[in-house]
């Protein structure tokens, strides 16, 4: 388990419409593979993990970004923190328990549309490769 500043701002990228005291909660379907039901939901301590998040969520609504808190623990995420980033130096996180919405980041810039493209064919060729998310 993390035990994260408590001042520490946690941010959650997706494309859900969402308000201040709503809860993201596990069960939905992953954005990723063969978006099986999630059974962890995902934060991250830094807002350019967040707008890859927003950018590469599954959906047609806008990317958003919210500022969320933990609900019950949380712990590294193991999609980002065994061989890729030891350390865990994007501060990524996951927990089982729902994130609370506080608040949304309103202005916030994208990546470049090449860079977005280039990230989005990776994933697809996982996705062929047959990698999946670790649950």
């Amino acid at each position: 388990m993390t035990s994260p500043d408590a001042l520490q701002l946690f941010y959650h990228g997706t494309r859900a419409d969402l308000v201040p005291g709503d809860l993201i909660a596990p069960g939905y379907s992953s954005n990723y593979g063969q978006r099986k039901k999630a059974s962890w939901v995902y934060l991250t301590g830094t807002l350019e993990a967040a707008i890859w998040g927003a950018e590469l969520a599954a959906g047609e609504g806008a990317g958003r970004i919210y500022i969320v808190e933990p609900t019950g623990p949380i712990v590294d995420d193991p999609n980002l923190t065994d061989k890729k980033f030891p350390g865990n130096p994007t501060r990524s996180y996951r927990s089982q328990a729902p994130l609370r919405v506080t608040g949304e980041v309103a202005e916030w810039q994208g990546h470049p549309p090449e860079q977005l493209q280039a990230m989005k064919d990776h994933i697809e060729r996982l996705r062929e490769q047959g990698v999946e998310a670790i649950d």
